[in-house]
């Protein structure tokens, strides 16, 4: 059963509605910049660098997951969501390890 163009647009809006309710509750939190030196600023990059790696794996994931759901036994459709969790576990592997190799460059470099 292939899905059709109305099944599809209705899970590409849910996949969006579900994004962007998530970011604005992000801009919502979102506290002004309150700096003392220039190591917490890129501190404070560094955490949002690493929320909108989460964020974006985030949506990879929900997108797999409902390529995965509407594929309807199509091998193509089962690939490319499986394509999405590969994309969706290499963001998580990032933004989790992105403090380590920081913590490694610095060390190396002297910081």
């Amino acid at each position: 059963m292939v899905p059709t163009v109305a099944a599809r647009t209705v899970l590409w809006r849910v996949a969006m509605h579900t994004t962007l309710a998530v970011l604005s509750d992000l801009a919502a939190a979102a506290q002004p910049l309150a700096a003392n030196s220039i190591g917490q600023v890129i501190s404070n990059i560094t955490d949002w660098i690493m929320g909108i790696i989460a964020l974006v794996a985030t949506m990879f994931l929900v997108i797999g997951g409902l390529r995965y759901m509407a594929a309807g036994g199509d091998p193509a459709q089962v690939e490319q969501a499986k394509g999405n969790f590969k994309s969706a576990l290499i963001g998580y592997a990032l933004a989790v390890l992105s403090p380590v190799v920081l913590q490694v460059l610095q060390g190396i470099l002297g910081g």
